[in-house]
């Protein structure tokens, strides 16, 4: 390198007039700009071939970031540069890089080579780049990487980014295990903001750390012949994850557009959107978000071997608000929610919901959701009988003050443990139901009992039976006696007084049987009702 207060370049670099303008701007800490005005031609991603006169080698950028030329006295030294062509590999792994870095529209030739080196901030904004390997790459600063295409991956294993970390409007396409971002183990300071996004790979965050906030908002994740488009588990977000649609703004690309890159958050009345949308499987098991994870308006285009899965997922707000899954299989086993906010047309059908072990308090519905849609839920995620999900609904309707509900999806749930018995106890379970509705509904034992009151009192008053003793039988009265053949407890002194025959005697068989079933069937619903208190 050169003399300590030297800024010329050694004489064997022979820099081109590009390396050379890229030299003096490093020094004033001004933009090295290598556009020729021709919007068509300016475009990193185009097809037009770029000439020598924009051409920079990669080995002088990587002398310029790790031992570069002071700078000009008042300056401070940064590599701003606009439209170049980077030939080579730029490689400066495991080096310290103190200037402020930012690259705009530029083409690199072969990949970025970044592992556990160190920089304050590096920004690569709409540049053309065949990979980015970064392992254990570590930022004091942000790390952005807004309207890149990468056309082999991009490596973030272990990296440490010191504020936020941007991939707004990215296009990555997957490296050759088939993975768009490899980013396990990294450790996002901040915000990891990667709305409208294109993955064409597998995007793995696994036992990922968010400081902040993660958005995927309006962002397309495809991965149709891969397990998954998103693979994240273990995933610790501090506040919210959104897989939830952005508003486009009417320029994106304008110049004054600030991050994220004209992506409207808030989009006022009548802003086209687009959604976020994940053609693939997606596993967020075992994590951990702070303050929800938002689905709306999300739509999931999966095989029918492919999962949204959110196994163990803990968090204080879920909002299943998106667009009912066609194949696949949405798996809530275990997870652990506080408020549940869903519409019934979000859900997937029979065979296509697994919520076994899922808690949740509060049930937020939005939309029209009627206990018996809400029902069918259940039993769209019970293709054999659990008695879990129906608890736990019963639970959260009698949290909020629906008693009634709750009773209702408990009756629900004997119903259906009732198609799992043997035919015995089927039958036992059917006459339960009939009579007294499994003790939910216990008017129905007084309804039946003045039934069978009532023609009872008709038969016998029609045709009263003969004294048991002669002369000893207390005044006849077809009432009490009916009514003391029904109460299996009660003594009333008229059922041993008198000696029914013939068909009268069958007919007080009758009600004594039917005043026994009675009894039985109400007090095993009262024993059930004091369990479920």
């Amino acid at each position: 390198m050169t003399e300590p207060g030297d800024g010329d370049a050694p004489a064997d670099l022979q820099l081109t007039s590009a390396e050379w303008s890229m030299w003096q701007a490093f020094r004033n800490g001004s933009t090295c700009d290598l556009h020729i005005g021709d919007p068509a031609r300016d475009d990193p991603h185009g097809q037009h071939l770029w000439g020598p006169e924009r051409r920079v080698r990669a080995r002088v950028v990587a002398l310029l970031l790790l031992d570069g030329p002071p700078p000009q006295p008042g300056r401070v030294s940064a590599l701003k540069i606009t439209g170049a062509y980077i030939t080579d590999t730029l490689d400066v792994a495991g080096g310290t890089i103190k200037p402020f870095v930012e690259l705009r529209d530029c083409r690199f030739e072969a990949e970025v080579v970044l592992p556990e080196s160190r920089f304050t901030t590096l920004r690569l904004v709409n540049c053309a780049i065949p990979r980015v390997e970064a392992a254990r790459l570590h930022t004091e600063g942000d790390l952005h990487l807004p309207r890149c295409v990468v056309h082999s991956g991009i490596r973030l294993t272990d990296a440490h980014i010191g504020t936020d970390l941007m991939l707004n409007q990215t296009v990555v396409h997957k490296d050759r295990q088939g993975r768009s971002v490899m980013a396990d183990g990294m450790t996002v300071a901040q915000d990891l903001q990667a709305e409208m996004m294109e993955s064409y790979g597998e995007l793995s965050l696994r036992g990922a750390t968010i400081g902040v906030s993660l958005s995927l908002r309006g962002s397309r994740l495809s991965n149709p012949f891969g397990r998954r488009a998103l693979n994240a588990p273990q995933l610790t977000v501090e506040r919210t994850l959104y897989l939830t649609a952005a508003g486009l703004a009417n320029s994106p690309f304008s110049s004054s557009a600030t991050p994220p890159y004209g992506i409207s958050h808030t989009p006022s009345r009548g802003t086209r959107m687009q959604r976020f949308e994940c053609e693939g499987g997606m596993r967020l098991d075992d994590g951990r978000f702070g303050d929800a994870v938002d689905f709306e308006h999300a739509r999931f285009i999966m095989e029918s071997d492919q999962e949204l899965s959110l196994r163990r997922i803990q968090t204080p707000e879920l909002r299943f608000l998106g667009e009912r899954p066609q194949r696949g299989r949405v798996i809530l086993s275990g997870a652990r929610v506080v408020n549940l906010v869903d519409k019934s047309a979000s859900w997937p059908g029979l065979g296509g919901l697994w919520m076994a072990g899922f808690a949740y308090e509060t049930l937020i519905p939005r939309g029209h959701f009627p206990l018996s849609l809400r029902l069918q839920w259940v039993a769209a995620a019970t293709p054999e009988y659990a008695p879990e999900p129906y608890e736990m609904l019963a639970t959260s309707l009698r949290t909020t003050g629906e008693d009634s509900g709750a009773r209702e999806v408990l009756l629900a749930k004997q119903r259906r443990r009732r198609e799992t018995l043997p035919l015995a106890a089927k039958a036992w379970g059917f006459l339960q139901d009939w009579t007294v509705a499994y003790g939910y509904r216990p008017g129905r034992a007084a309804v039946w009992m003045a039934i069978l009151w009532a023609i009872g009192t008709i038969y016998f008053s029609m045709s009263p039976p003969p004294p048991l003793k002669a002369g000893e039988a207390p005044p006849w009265n077809p009432y009490l006696y009916s009514l003391d053949l029904l109460l299996p407890v009660i003594d009333l002194n008229q059922g041993a007084a008198w000696k029914p025959g013939g068909g009268a005697q069958w007919a007080a068989a009758i009600l004594i049987l039917a005043g026994w079933v009675l009894a039985t069937t109400v007090a095993a619903g009262a024993s059930r009702l004091l369990r479920r208190q």
